[in-house]
């Protein structure tokens, strides 16, 4: 493979301008501009993307020489690997080694992982491999929605994969950032998933794969991605299954759990349909870039599976909507039910104080007549007349019997 030599910074500028692959540009499986030979004259984004050079040291104090326990290696550098002929050929230690030793092999392909990398890093690989700025950024910041992109002979792919945690019955999404060259493929990983260590071991099982290039690389990244979505698909539906049973059985921690269920549907749509228009994008370019058939019959294939997942996603999301619409219903339900063994509940409970009422009003009637004649008193009428006592037990029939019949007729009794 013939060294790359540095863009004139006309062509990065015109490159930095088709984000969509429209120009005519090589793809990624094409071979790239010679290595070694440097411009004179940086060109103006990768003068911006390089970090910033440290201050001279003062005259007076000279620094000191960094402890030799310190590593020179940032721990976030996952994995490097040289491939020819879908073999690996070198593991690297460092990324300067693997700059070098890519410098010198021919037709050789560099696959560089990295989880969480730094700024300085990422500047060293922009530097190296001619990465758009706005790129790089992207893969610094994170929290990208999935896209596709091309700088250059350059793609930039933004992909979301996602796990079930079976323990805590939720979905975990992750990021990741994958740089696509003619020979070179750069995974910066935000996130646990997805496991590319894996995906590496299955490419290296896999030479005549392998061989490809880094578009066969991009293929199994993506597939990996795509069949992580199969058992969050079976849990959200193992999910979905549960809150149903609990909606009809009444639990109150249903509406809460339907609602984070339906936040991670939209995360998890947010993951998945953008990646539709993407497989069809690099379905379109199939002729342009002259990919290879068996790896578009493989990628019409993912193509495939997400369209079906997505689909999933979509009747899921629509299905907790439903369930929530359900159970509000059965909670409106339920509480006009309790209402209305409140109200009859008060109502009987009124029936009896009436009643109560009504006899406590009928005994207090004799019992006031009874008082009024049972006064001490030497000068009273009746007192000594001998109707005196029947008259008075006539009295007080009288005013019972009456207001019996009053409460009766107003159904007090």
């Amino acid at each position: 493979m013939s060294e790359r030599r540095a863009r004139p910074a006309s062509e990065n500028r015109r490159d930095a301008g088709n984000t969509d692959g429209s120009a005519e540009a090589t793809g990624p499986g094409a071979s790239g501009a010679p290595r070694g030979a440097k411009a004179a004259r940086k060109p103006l984004w990768r003068r911006a993307l390089a970090p910033p050079s440290a201050p001279p040291p003062r005259r007076t104090a000279p620094r000191e020489a960094p402890p030799a326990h310190e590593p020179s290696e940032v721990v976030s550098v996952v994995q490097s690997a040289l491939y020819r002929d879908g073999v690996r050929v070198s593991t690297p230690g460092s990324l300067a080694e693997t700059f070098r030793e890519l410098r010198e092999q021919r037709d050789g392909m560099a696959w560089i992982g990295l989880a969480r990398p730094t700024a300085a890093e990422l500047h060293s690989l922009a530097a190296e491999f001619d990465l758009h700025p706005l790129a790089v950024e992207d893969a610094m910041e994170a929290h990208q929605r999935p896209k596709l992109e091309r700088y250059g002979d350059t793609l930039f792919v933004v992909l979301s994969a996602a796990r079930y945690l079976d323990a805590a019955e939720e979905v975990d999404f992750g990021e990741l950032h994958v740089f696509v060259g003619p020979d070179f493929v750069i995974t910066v990983r935000h996130g646990a998933a997805p496991d590319l260590s894996a995906v590496r071991r299955r490419m290296e099982g896999s030479p005549e794969l392998l061989r490809l290039g880094p578009e066969a690389v991009l293929y199994a990244i993506l597939d990996s991605v795509v069949d992580g979505y199969v058992p969050v698909v079976s849990g959200v539906q193992n999910d979905i299954d549960e809150i149903e049973t609990e909606v009809f059985r009444g639990d109150p921690a249903v509406s809460r759990r339907i609602y984070e269920l339906s936040r991670e549907m939209v995360e998890f749509q947010r993951a998945t349909r953008p990646l539709v228009g993407m497989l069809h994008s690099l379905m379109a370019g199939f002729a342009k870039y002259r990919t290879d058939e068996e790896l578009q019959r493989y990628l019409r294939d993912v193509a495939d599976h997400v369209t079906h997942t997505s689909e999933r996603v979509d009747g899921f999301r629509q299905a907790l909507a439903d369930i929530l619409t359900v159970n509000a219903t059965l909670v409106t339900q339920q509480q006009n039910a309790e209402m209305r063994a409140l109200a009859e509940a008060g109502f009987e409970q009124n029936e009896e104080i009436k009643k109560i009422s009504s006899w406590a009003a009928i005994l207090f009637a004799p019992t006031l007549v009874g008082t009024i004649y049972g006064m001490n008193f030497s000068h009273m009428p009746e007192l000594h007349w001998v109707f005196g006592y029947p008259f008075a037990i006539v009295l007080m029939a009288v005013v019972c019997t009456s207001l019996y019949i009053i409460f009766k007729r107003r159904d007090w009794l």
